[in-house]
């Protein structure tokens, strides 16, 4: 099997223990120790907070050109992070991201999870993003929990 010939139609991400967990129907596939926002406790009420958001979602794009290497969006915010954020009488914020390392951190590699630097995205090396790029989908659901 060759590294990343696998297939994966969920991601789940603990927060706590940053990790994110690839499943193909049921079964886990890969791990990956990943780097979060950089106010990592709780989850995302505000553009800006550098929270990583909570709760479900799905993969809805796909940036092979990105500046952090290549990435995938989350669908976030949901309708229930829109509603808190105009009750509150703030933006949700968006533009959340699985990403691999922009190409000043690239030589960091595994190392740049000793820090969540994120403002609120999932980062992973880039050979791990590759990776996750060939297994998932548009449309794979990804359950982001504290």
């Amino acid at each position: 099997e060759l590294p990343g010939d696998f297939l994966a139609d969920s991601v789940v991400v603990e927060k706590s223990e940053r990790r994110l967990t690839l499943y193909y129907r049921g079964v886990a596939v890969r791990k990956y120790r990943v780097a979060l926002g950089r106010n990592p406790v709780g989850d995302k009420v505000s553009i800006g907070d550098y929270r990583t958001p909570e709760g479900v979602y799905w993969i809805i794009g796909r940036n092979p050109f990105s500046k952090f290497y290549k990435s995938l969006e989350i669908s976030y915010p949901d309708s229930a992070h829109e509603a808190r954020a105009a009750r509150l009488g703030v933006n949700p914020g968006g533009n959340i991201m699985i990403h691999g390392l922009p190409p000043h951190q690239a030589k960091l590699g595994a190392s740049h999870v000793l820090v969540d630097w994120t403002e609120g995205c999932i980062a992973l090396t880039n050979v791990e993003i590759d990776e996750m790029w060939r297994a998932v989908e548009l449309g794979a659901i990804i359950h982001i929990k504290p």
